[in-house]
């Protein structure tokens, strides 16, 4: 089997043909072919070999080749936000439900299994020689993975928030982190691919303006809302690439910033890796219309390269770079100090090495959508689910049920399950949530119809809701499956519905020809089940008398159907947290354009949410004992009974209030753990907070800082104030 991983030249065979002992000096043409010298020195001799014009093509998503150097074409360009994109791969649920999840574990185990499928892809891809200039199509054949979405999902009407781990920071710098260490592996010597964080920074929308809009934030905000998350993957995952935003942030595009990708990300926090550019971020600068705070092309591309972006996704960097170097405004060596981060990692990914010492040269198709992959996508989205009410215990689904109604617009969409960002699952993987309904029903009748488009304003698809009412008025229960779809809510696109704009929301309501839907299911006076699929949170306030139970089940991947049927029918005790605050209305929302964080999240928000941040039911009950914190790493010790009379999980979370800092959060997540408790029993639950959990803005320092004074460590089952019991502490 061929691989792109070697040189198909004079110098390096095939993989299919590399020695099988180690080669001598003798036999590398260049010592740049030669593995065993060090990375640096080969990095400098391949450097010293390249024209300014082969240079400046080596620095576009799609690269060109270096046929006479052996060297083939590299995409930096790959996508895994949820699985690897493509055909018959494992998908698993969208960023946002994974995050609900509150499993740091899990999120390990599931980006081992993407860089599994990753490599497998990478082996089974063919080197691109002949490639002139920069165009991506070898879209997603790369081993550079555009992964995590770390932005903060500030507003829930940002429709690319789906990608994200959420309102709060210290989740998604956790998640995001395990998402980094999963993808890039822990070799010695090669990393099993690279992961990449984005978008730097102060970065959620309005996805319509992205393209002129200029971001300004408070000193506190930018470092203790917008930067920790990053900061986190910089300095814990040790992320190797990190991707510079549309907007402009403070005046100044976010792709040429010194203050963010100089003063903050390669000087505070020493990153040392590749920075790579939006797609068309750099038109940005210069076209027409858009920033324009750059001439041309040339001095956009000098701007970027000398801010510290290495790689465009876009054409201007090979277009226009050697222009800019016979203008005067950069040199050479620019572009060479460039050249050695983006080289560096392809060498430690092994592109220029024989296949021998590849720890997956074995990864084949087998490794793709295998049945222990598929495995773990169902437990992912199982995991996912948040059970946010349920009166009158109507879950879990009783036996004996003779009729069971499914109506709604999410029913029998496997298409809704994916999310954006997305690979095609197979369909043997693949269930609807009223196939699976259907499959765990037993004896039950189940009576399915679609109802109702997602929006009004569509007309072709909805039924009378009264002879529907008839129909159903015999069923034991109803089941409504609401919600959005990735065609409505996502990146930059036209939907041409009122309370949409660009791919966000205008409004978060539940539209409203789903909330007559759901009206008239509880008229029929039979119990209602709402099953709500979405990437954001939706307000149900107007409608929440209507059900009696509430599953929220974000776009849960290929097994979402099996997951939701898993929870209606007892099979599995769901556990899930809101990573988002589920507002009552859009009335309790501020300005969409305001990146200020007064008012917004649970860090900030003085109303009263109608499911708050870190909130979930069980089909269990759990008591919180006293907790005792020892030691300098503040360590919390939590007793936590399983009082009911099944097995379950609880994440136990753990937030701080800074008492003498009035500007603070009102609290803010540093800890949560998820942890399995048997029915009956008590375990002790440790999180240990450390320093950082105290750190807040320091003008001083202009950065975070440990700040003493009194503390109030608050521990419980959510953000809710009835929910959380408090330790006092001085720092």
């Amino acid at each position: 089997m061929k691989k792109l991983a070697t040189i198909a030249v004079a110098v390096l065979a095939l993989a299919s043909c590399a020695p099988k002992q180690p080669a001598t000096v003798a036999e590398y043409e260049y010592p740049f072919q030669n593995p065993a010298l060090p990375i640096d020195e080969r990095v400098e001799n391949i450097i010293s070999l390249l024209t300014l014009e082969e240079k400046a093509g080596l620095l576009q998503d799609g690269t060109i080749s270096i046929d006479r150097l052996g060297i083939p074409a590299y995409f930096w360009w790959s996508e895994a936000c949820h699985g690897i994109t493509g055909d018959g791969v494992t998908v698993f649920p969208q960023s946002i439900g994974l995050a609900a999840s509150f499993d740091e574990a899990q999120q390990l185990e599931i980006y081992k299994a993407v860089s599994d499928e990753a490599r497998a892809k990478w082996n089974m891809t063919e080197p691109v020689f002949n490639k002139t200039h920069a165009n991506c199509n070898g879209w997603s054949h790369g081993l550079s993975f555009w992964c995590p979405n770390v932005n903060i999902f500030r507003d829930p009407r940002w429709g690319r928030g789906q990608e994200t781990c959420g309102e709060d920071p210290f989740l998604a710098g956790v998640m995001g982190t395990a998402t980094v260490k999963g993808m890039q592996g822990d070799d010695p010597k090669y990393f099993k691919t690279i992961a990449c964080g984005k978008h730097f920074a102060v970065h959620s929308g309005p996805e319509s303006k992205r393209h002129i809009f200029d971001a300004h934030v408070s000193a506190r905000d930018l470092w203790e809302t917008y930067l920790p998350a990053f900061r986190m993957l910089v300095k814990d995952g040790h992320v190797q690439q990190v991707m510079g935003a549309y907007q402009r942030f403070e005046g100044v595009p976010c792709n040429a910033s010194d203050k963010l990708l100089g003063e903050i990300l390669r000087g505070k926090w020493n990153y040392d890796g590749v920075v790579v550019s939006d797609c068309g971020a750099i038109d940005n600068f210069y076209v027409k219309g858009r920033h324009e705070t750059h001439p041309d092309a040339a001095s956009a591309s000098a701007a970027a390269i000398l801010a510290g972006c290495d790689i465009e996704c876009g054409d201007n960097f090979q277009d226009y770079l050697p222009e800019a170097v016979k203008r005067g405004l950069l040199t050479e060596e620019d572009i060479n100090c460039t050249l050695r981060r983006t080289f560096r990692e392809l060498f430690k990914l092994g592109i220029f090495d024989p296949a021998e010492g590849n720890p997956w040269k074995d990864f084949g198709p087998e490794v793709i959508s295998s049945e222990k992959n598929a495995e773990i996508a169902h437990e992912a989205a199982r995991k996912t689910m948040v059970l946010l009410k349920n009166e009158g215990a109507v879950l879990p689904l009783k036996a004996g049920l003779k009729k069971i109604a499914v109506v709604g617009p999410n029913a029998d969409n496997t298409y809704m399950q994916l999310g954006n960002y997305s690979g095609t699952p197979t369909d043997e993987h693949t269930l609807s949530i009223v196939d699976a309904i259907r499959k765990q029903a037993g004896d039950a009748e189940v009576f399915y119809c679609k109802a109702c488009n997602h929006v009004t304003e569509e007309t072709e698809g909805n039924v009378d809701l009264a002879q529907l009412s008839a129909d159903v008025a015999d069923s034991d229960v109803i089941i409504v499956v609401t919600g959005l779809t990735a065609s409505l809510e996502g990146e930059e696109m036209e939907v041409p519905y009122e309370g949409f704009c660009g791919g966000d929301r205008t409004r978060i309501e539940l539209p409203s020809i789903q909330q007559d839907l759901v009206k008239a299911m509880h008229a029929t006076g039979k119990p209602v089940v709402v099953v709500n699929c979405s990437g954001s949170a939706i307000a149900f306030g107007g409608i929440e008398d209507q059900y009696d139970a509430l599953v929220q089940a974000w776009y849960g991947g290929q097994a979402a159907g099996l997951a939701v049927a898993d929870v209606l029918f007892g099979k599995y005790n769901p556990a899930g947290r809101l990573p988002l605050t589920f507002y009552a209305s859009t009335d309790q929302l501020g300005d969409f354009e305001d990146y200020g964080m007064k008012g917004k999240t649970y860090r900030y928000f003085e109303g009263k949410p109608l499911y708050a941040f870190g909130y979930g039911l069980s089909y269990t009950t759990f008591e919180y004992g006293k907790a005792k914190v020892k030691g300098a790493k503040h360590v919390i010790t939590i007793p936590v009974t399983n009082t009911g009379s099944v097995d379950g999980d609880e994440v136990v979370q753990v937030y701080i209030k800074a008492l003498d800092d009035p500007d603070a959060p009102i609290k803010t997540l540093k800890g949560f753990k998820r942890v399995n408790i048997p029915a009956g029993a008590t375990v002790k639950v440790k999180i240990e907070l450390g320093d950082r959990a105290f750190e807040y803005y320091d003008a001083a320092a202009d950065d975070l800082s440990v700040k003493s004074g009194r503390y109030e460590i608050l521990y419980g089952s959510s953000s809710n104030d009835e929910d959380l019991q408090s330790i006092s502490l001085t720092i």
